[in-house]
């Protein structure tokens, strides 16, 4: 059950411990600008501060103050005085005619421009329509509709705002409503003990790289042309130590470079591809200049690819590639490996519903009261991964927490963060040598339950379920997928098979993998079953078909 929020004012100590927090961690970072604006908030009367948080947390920047209504800050038009007074605030602005339909009903609107049928009649959008032509320009509030009593208020501090909140998250996606869902416990962070020098920032010029990197993302987001993107991301000067934000930046042009594959634009997409350092960059270079009609190229940067492939992804999509382009420049036919036969599972079921989802029908139909079977995919293994290595994952050390609002650590996709806990994994996965590791899950999911983990599906990881896993799932073929996992975590996070049986009179298991009509294997699958036919660890495939209408 949620907890109700006692404090009326629970926004406002949220605002003002952030304020605290980032002043004192932050404080040789801040601009002039940002240093005079927590001194000074501070020293503002509690109902203006009140209604400044209000105003900040909601959507948009103009208010009109016949809605602000809250009973804890009292009269809103003389909380309002102080704001207005240090210039946070701006009452009648001068805003545009769009602005001012957002703003007012359709009532108001036929009053403020006297309008008659048939337009007073018309929607808003047509109204908007038929005016715009003729009050083109902006104007004030009250000018617009001096029948009104109302004042309207813009806020003019949103961008500092946002900027504070950056470097408090270290990020944009993560916003105010964090406080408010952990007070009211609809999510509980794990409590890491970091110093006062944890910061996700380090200087002032990661900050402004950061909001550039986050500027040229909207801009490519609302449509930019892509080569003034890459140009502009490529003429940022980061540092060659800071990987956050180099990561960052190249996950921006594999995007990018993605987006032209896909528009055909072959000399474009390639050109993104080579200058880009993400993961599958290089792969996907190779395939464009293959779509472009360059085998000999491809081929040539393939074979230089192949000696040192840098992920189980890439290997993947180079050895398809390989026959192809041999095949087009005439080499002689190479013998492929014997590839290990993967068990098949054909089942001819009578036809259910479009919303019936294939793998519930042959969840219902395989599961027995001595062999039940769980829709689990990705949940299972990497919950059981992150309650074992629990300890690791939340490992306080440099530049992984910076805030109390962490879901992961912040460099969980970094190519080195199993490198700077690899100890501590193995002491983890040491459990699973040693038989420990049972009594460790358990106590971990009785110590953490409900704690956001980027591992953990609480919702799915029931009892019933942890029994039968930890009774019929063999530790060494545990290990063997945690030791995927830890390999590649972005990647090997998924792909894992739909379905689990288990046979608990046997203590045995099998993973299946579901596919309905028409549909085939990804690749991500295909490697997680390669991957666990080599490690004899049981899993089939399950091809579906509908029986024929009578």
């Amino acid at each position: 059950m949620l907890k109700i929020l006692e404090n009326p004012l629970y926004y406002l100590d949220n605002f003002q411990g952030v304020l605290s927090w980032i002043n004192a961690r932050y404080a040789d970072l801040l601009s002039v600008e940002e240093t005079q604006f927590i001194t000074e908030f501070g020293q503002l009367p509690q109902p203006s501060r009140a209604l400044f948080v209000r105003l900040v947390m909601r959507k948009g920047c103009l208010f009109r103050a016949s809605k602000l209504n809250y009973p804890e800050i009292g009269d809103t038009r003389a909380a309002a005085l102080p704001l207005l007074a240090s210039g946070w605030v701006v009452a009648d602005p001068a805003i545009s005619l769009a602005e001012l339909f957002d703003l007012l009903l359709k009532a108001e609107i036929s009053q403020a421009f006297s309008l008659t049928a048939p337009l007073k009649a018309a929607r808003k959008a047509e109204q908007l329509d038929a005016l715009r032509e003729q009050h083109a320009h902006d104007q004030a509030f009250s000018d617009w509709y001096p029948a009104s009593a109302d004042v309207l208020y813009r806020i003019g501090m949103q961008p500092l705002c946002d900027r504070l909140r950056l470097i408090y998250f270290g990020n944009y996606h993560q916003d105010w409503s964090e406080f408010v869902l952990s007070d009211l416990g609809v999510y509980q962070y794990e409590k890491v003990e970091f110093s006062p020098q944890s910061r996700g920032f380090r200087t002032r010029q990661d900050i402004e790289h950061y909001e550039v990197l986050h500027q040229c993302r909207e801009r490519y987001n609302d449509s930019a042309p892509a080569d003034e993107v890459l140009q502009d991301l490529a003429a940022l000067p980061l540092p060659l130590d800071n990987t956050w934000l180099a990561s960052r930046r190249e996950k921006l042009r594999f995007q990018i470079a993605q987006q032209l594959e896909k528009s055909q634009d072959w000399p474009a997409a390639y050109r993104a591809y080579a200058d880009c350092r993400y993961p599958g960059a290089r792969g996907r270079a190779i395939r464009v200049l293959e779509k472009d009609a360059q085998p000999q190229v491809a081929y040539d940067r393939l074979v230089i690819a192949l000696a040192a492939p840098e992920s189980e992804a890439e290997q993947q999509l180079l050895l398809r590639m390989a026959p192809r382009l041999r095949r087009t420049l005439g080499h002689a036919k190479q013998v492929a490996e014997a590839q290990g036969a993967i068990d098949r599972i054909d089942l001819l079921l009578p036809y259910q519903s479009e919303a019936s989802y294939v793998e519930a029908v042959v969840q219902q139909h395989l599961s027995h009261s001595d062999a039940p079977v769980y829709y689990v995919e990705n949940t299972l293994i990497n919950s059981l991964f992150g309650l074992l290595c629990w300890p690791a994952i939340f490992k306080a050390i440099p530049g992984a927490f910076f805030h109390p609002f962490h879901r992961g650590p912040a460099d969980l996709h970094s190519a080195d963060f199993y490198l700077r806990r690899q100890d501590d994994f193995a002491a983890c996965l040491a459990q699973l040598d040693n038989g420990a590791y049972q009594a460790a899950i358990r106590a971990t999911l009785a110590a953490k339950h409900g704690i956001v983990s980027p591992f953990v599906s609480w919702d799915v990881l029931d009892d019933a379920l942890l029994d039968l896993a930890l009774a019929c799932i063999p530790a060494a073929h545990l290990k063997k997928a945690f030791e995927r996992i830890l390999l590649d975590i972005k990647s090997n996070r998924s792909g894992l098979p739909d379905l689990i049986q288990f046979w608990p009179g046997e203590r045995r298991y099998r993973m299946i993998e579901v596919k309905g009509p028409g549909d085939r294997l990804q690749d991500n699958q295909l490697r997680w079953i390669a991957y666990c036919a080599e490690h004899a660890m049981p899993v089939s495939v399950c091809y579906l078909q509908w029986q024929a209408a009578a």
